[in-house]
């Protein structure tokens, strides 16, 4: 089978690499650089396992930033182009899916459209009625992040949004890749847009109940670990996902709760409101606490979300820092995956022994070894030191 994926990004390479070993896959991408690495077999973000992959799999795998390239005698098109949340609309971008869609089926006609990327719940639906006759099939993502290889080898479920023949065809390429045997569902494709937001919109509920269970307790003066431990010992609550942390971040959670509230317009809701105000809410507990000790320089140590990742965006590190900023704290931040000299306009510290001298207290959403000869200077809720 000749396949081709748009976006080259953390949802789109990784799946066309999986698909590789079975297929002919053509990757396209907006971005020489993303193209010429893929090409090159190097991974152009960190994923676990991604790059290894890359070099050391059969892969009938190539790399363009032709769209017309990829679409040539394709028979499945996979599209995971971005749609970031549009705070001006109050819900998520999808023009550029919109274009690379009408211009998908214009150069392969022929071809079943998959569509990866996130969207609000209708979206294919309308695809459909503006498209008829189209085969148009949304397939929901649910990858950690730095573990998307891993993700698409062992899904954790396979969720197609589509019924027919078309939907059994896609799933049973999805199944052919994957290395245990996932569960695999068949919905229609606004119940499985639904389930996307719904799952994002729970684990940053998750989240944000043990954030408050951490503010409580830290107000208190009581172990947080100690009630973790005795809640999580509930076999219908668990003891997973459960580490205190200065808030929800990354991609996928913030945006995705906000576009399922958008999609909710006035129907009656309270709960998905009050996650996404917990949140904040969170982030400025965390930054009352810091200031409380009346620092004159704040260190930022990391900007990722968690360890073994490359990915800053909507850190609720980033989301801490403006705070502290906006109350006239010098912020230093110790970043090694970045070369600039400022982010977020808050200087970035090359060195990390300058960086521990002149932070009066050093901010870790996580911990890391590396901060045991200051941890006395350290400010951190990561109860479990893991992520």
């Amino acid at each position: 089978m000749r396949i081709g994926v748009v976006g080259a990004g953390y949802v789109g390479l990784p799946l066309a690499a999986v698909l590789a070993q079975h297929h002919t896959v053509t990757i396209c991408d907006i971005d020489p650089a993303k193209v010429e690495a893929v090409n090159a077999r190097r991974a152009p973000f960190y994923d676990t396992s991604l790059g290894d992959f890359l070099r050391s799999a059969d892969l009938d795998l190539a790399a363009t930033t032709s769209l017309r390239e990829a679409c040539a005698g394709a028979d499945l098109m996979i599209l995971a182009t971005p749609t970031n949340y549009d705070h001006e609309s109050g819900g998520f971008d999808t023009a550029s899916l919109e274009t690379v869609t009408a211009q998908t089926l214009e150069w392969a006609e022929q071809a079943t459209i998959v569509i990866k990327s996130t969207v609000p719940v209708g979206f294919t639906a309308r695809l459909r009625e503006a498209y008829p006759g189209a085969k148009i099939v949304f397939v929901p993502e649910f990858l950690r992040e730095s573990r998307a290889l891993e993700d698409n080898l062992r899904p954790s479920r396979i969720v197609v949004g589509d019924r027919t023949e078309t939907g059994r065809q896609v799933a049973a390429v999805l199944s052919e890749i994957a290395e245990n045997d996932p569960p695999v569902l068949l919905t229609g494709p606004s119940e499985a847009e639904a389930a996307k937001l719904f799952a994002n919109t729970y684990l940053a509920l998750r989240v944000a109940f043990f954030n408050e269970l951490d503010t409580y307790a830290d107000v208190h003066n009581l172990v947080a670990a100690d009630i973790i431990d005795a809640v999580g010992l509930d076999p219908r609550i668990g003891s997973h996902y459960n580490n205190p942390s200065f808030g929800y971040g990354g991609y996928c959670l913030p945006k995705d709760s906000r576009q399922l509230l958008a999609n909710y317009g006035l129907l009656p809701q309270n709960l998905i409101s009050a996650i996404i105000h917990s949140n904040a809410t969170r982030m400025d507990f965390v930054a009352e606490r810091i200031l409380a000790g009346q620092p004159q320089t704040v260190g930022v140590y990391r900007l990722v979300m968690k360890s073994g990742s490359d990915n800053f965006r909507e850190s609720s590190t980033l989301g801490v820092m403006e705070r502290l900023r906006a109350a006239g704290v010098e912020v230093i931040v110790y970043e090694p995956l970045t070369a600039a000299d400022s982010y977020a306009g808050c200087e970035v510290v090359a060195s990390f022994d300058d960086f521990t001298d002149r932070a009066d207290v050093i901010v870790a959403n996580r911990w890391s070894d590396e901060l045991e000869q200051v941890a006395a200077k350290v400010f951190t809720r990561d109860v479990y030191r893991r992520d």
